[in-house]
């Protein structure tokens, strides 16, 4: 039995990163998952690896007529729709001073645009199969300043905003809407902004302090925990919870350590 058995979940920016972790896990979990992506051959190659309870297809998240096209295909292909993951992200590093308004935007389109018509898009088909969960991942840059990511951790934020939100609106069609705020994430969208022979890789397991073996994991193991923080808020089990922020950040938003401070 998996948690997800019966399911069908549609789950954006699933060519890499966060997005194809959690399309595995859900399929090993049971569902049938769509993986919905603008990186097509990428895509189609995770979907094809998970086999016939996976299937690609191309979404711009930002575009509304996408998102239409997308849910009718999954309810033509599978009959119903249980689950959203709202994954898809993009990222711009720099001072504000050094940040565009054409940078700003393209970043709200994906990550806070996306997540508004993925939410308004899947009320009906959610609701017709009973009520659902819709997952959306916002970030530990949700929950705390940091300089140099205006763009990203205003996207962030508003994500959470809008899960609220929805969560108050969907609640009496059955519909759950949470978020995940991690501190680990794709690889992909870091990398670009690191100094050159710095990998990724290397860094972001260091930056969660607080458990003492977190830096020893791979960047791997730390995005299969945001897979498995998302599959909680998917299944039945976390019926109860609706508007709420789940964090999976290594104890990063939990405070300060002051070295040499008692308790140290």
């Amino acid at each position: 039995m998996g948690r997800l058995d019966g399911k069908v979940a549609i789950v954006t920016g699933a060519a890499r990163g966060t997005g194809a972790t959690t399309a595995r896990l859900f399929a090993a979990e049971g569902a049938c998952v769509v993986l919905a992506d603008v990186l097509d051959e990428l895509g189609r190659a995770v979907a094809a690896e998970i086999g016939p309870s996976a299937h690609f297809l191309h979404l711009d998240v930002g575009a509304e007529p996408d998102w239409t096209r997308a849910v009718a295909e999954t309810l033509a292909r599978f009959g119903r729709l249980d689950v959203l993951v709202n994954n898809a992200a993009v990222l711009h590093m720099a001072a504000i001073a050094d940040t565009s308004a054409d940078d700003f935007l393209r970043v709200v389109r994906v990550n806070q645009l996306g997540t508004f018509l993925g939410i308004k898009a899947v009320i009906e088909p959610l609701a017709a199969s009973g009520g659902g969960s819709i997952v959306n991942v916002a970030s530990v840059d949700a929950l705390r300043g940091q300089n140099g990511i205006v763009a990203y951790a205003s996207s962030k934020w508003a994500v959470r905003g809008i899960t609220r939100v929805a969560a108050l609106e969907l609640g009496r069609r059955g519909i759950r809407v949470n978020t995940v705020c991690p501190e680990a994430g794709s690889a992909f969208m870091v990398q670009p902004y690191m100094p050159p022979g710095v990998s990724v890789e290397a860094v972001l397991p260091r930056m969660q302090p607080a458990l003492a073996y977190q830096k020893e994991r791979s960047l791997d193991e730390l995005v299969r925990d945001v897979a498995y923080a998302v599959l909680y808020l998917a299944s039945d089990e976390s019926r109860s919870c609706t508007g709420s922020d789940l964090v999976c950040d290594g104890g990063n938003t939990a405070g300060r350590i002051v070295r040499g401070g008692p308790g140290n």
